[in-house]
């Protein structure tokens, strides 16, 4: 629990295992799903080390322990993702993934809102390309 007796999202999802279910479901639908092709085509053909990454990104964005900043340091997401093209389609792609996970492994509309409002902000700044 943070201060004055409220909880962090990284409590009200469940905590670790929580976050693991869902960036580990965030994978499998970036693998699976025909809709995501231009999206998954972005990452390496073995999806471990960045389903590890985002799930310690995700622990710390969430107010869990800061395991990707301990170990990366500052996230600069924008600069460290700029290798790779993201337009609309990529955005779009990544949030059906993100939104779909996060709906299955995520109890309790309000907090999946609370949570879906900023990363989708994030995503559309991430977006590097013009269509």
């Amino acid at each position: 629990m943070s201060d004055a007796g409220t909880i962090t999202l990284y409590e009200a999802v469940g905590g670790e295992a929580a976050v693991r279910a869902l960036t580990r479901r965030f994978y499998q639908l970036m693998d699976t799903l025909p809709e995501a092709a231009r999206c998954r085509a972005l990452h390496p053909a073995d999806l471990s080390k960045s389903e590890e990454t985002f799930y310690e990104y995700l622990t710390g964005w969430l107010g869990g322990p800061p395991l990707y900043t301990s170990k990366r340091g500052h996230p600069m997401l924008r600069r460290r993702h700029f290798g790779a093209s993201i337009g609309a389609a990529e955005r779009d792609e990544w949030l059906l993934c993100f939104t779909r996970a996060l709906t299955e492994t995520v109890p309790g509309a309000e907090v999946r809102q609370v949570i879906l409002e900023p990363v989708t902000r994030l995503a559309f700044h991430m977006q590097n390309r013009d269509d």
